[in-house]
């Protein structure tokens, strides 16, 4: 048997992540002798993390919050996905030690948002980080023609629109300073790229506005599975979604990157849901 490989996710907090359950119940329904842990490493540890992966014998790794952006400077490979987007989500590590980083966010978010139907032709999206951005990249790539971007910084939803703009000549992107800049009633989708409403006294990120029926509301937060914006929406008549699909469909990728084998997708949602009926308690 080949040694044991090590894999895993970096963030800060990552403990409320279903990763580690997909990620071993894929390996071991595939026969391949590997374990998928979670590490919380604060920003301050991040490049020392990084440079000792070899060392610690960890062969990949998924990037989230608040890393996906800062973790692309240590990287020896950027995919042209991480190089267009400017974060990474799924890291490899080559036998000389170096590292190689791709963006699974983006073809993830692209795949269920295509099988959900919703209508993306004129989006609002909140949030201008790492997942924000990829969010915003296949947004375009599938065809949005207006975006509407806010975040609590300027700067970054300012240069998010900015790259959208010079790289999708179809897509007018553009940063508004309030949520009420959004004007959801002449979008289509919004979706909600902020960690609001990951901890049980988080609110609504748009407060108590009132949606209008027609949108379609995704929150990339799958832990909680209704998030105070999805019981918005579905108090309004929208239709809704959380990023369960997404995170299945960016770890198929990642698998896939790290043991260059088809990942067992059925295995893979089963063990999403069983986490998320612990979650959900009797």
């Amino acid at each position: 048997m080949k040694p044991l490989q090590r894999f895993g996710l970096i963030g800060f907090p990552v403990k409320h992540s279903f990763s580690a359950a997909m990620h071993n119940a894929a390996f071991a329904a595939a026969g391949i002798n590997a374990r998928y842990e979670l590490w919380e490493v604060p920003v301050e540890q991040l490049g020392m993390f990084l440079q000792s992966l070899q060392r610690q014998g960890i062969a990949g790794l998924n990037v989230t919050i608040p890393h996906k952006e800062r973790a692309v400077d240590f990287l020896a490979e950027p995919s042209p996905e991480v190089q267009q987007i400017g974060a990474v989500n799924t890291i490899c590590v080559r036998e000389n030690g170096t590292l190689a980083g791709f963006n699974t966010d983006f073809a993830g978010f692209g795949r269920h948002i295509k099988a959900l139907k919703a209508r993306i032709s004129r989006a609002a999206l909140i949030g201008a980080g790492g997942a924000a951005k990829a969010v915003a990249a296949a947004l375009a790539q599938a065809g949005t023609s207006c975006l509407a971007i806010y975040d609590v910084q300027e700067s970054r939803r300012r240069e998010l629109a900015e790259k959208i703009n010079h790289i999708y000549q179809h897509t007018t992107a553009y940063a508004v300073d309030s949520i009420a800049g959004l004007d959801l009633r002449e979008k289509t989708i919004l979706i909600n790229a902020s960690p609001v409403g990951m901890k049980p006294e988080d609110p609504s990120p748009i407060g108590d506005e009132k949606l209008p029926g027609h949108l379609f509301v995704y929150d990339l937060i799958y832990n909680p599975a209704e998030t105070p914006l999805l019981r918005q929406a579905k108090a309004c008549g929208c239709g809704f979604a959380n990023g369960l699909m997404m995170l299945l469909y960016q770890g198929m990728g990642a698998f896939e990157h790290w043991v260059k084998e088809p990942a067992p997708e059925e295995v893979m949602r089963e063990a999403l849901e069983g986490e998320l009926e612990k979650c959900q308690g009797p």
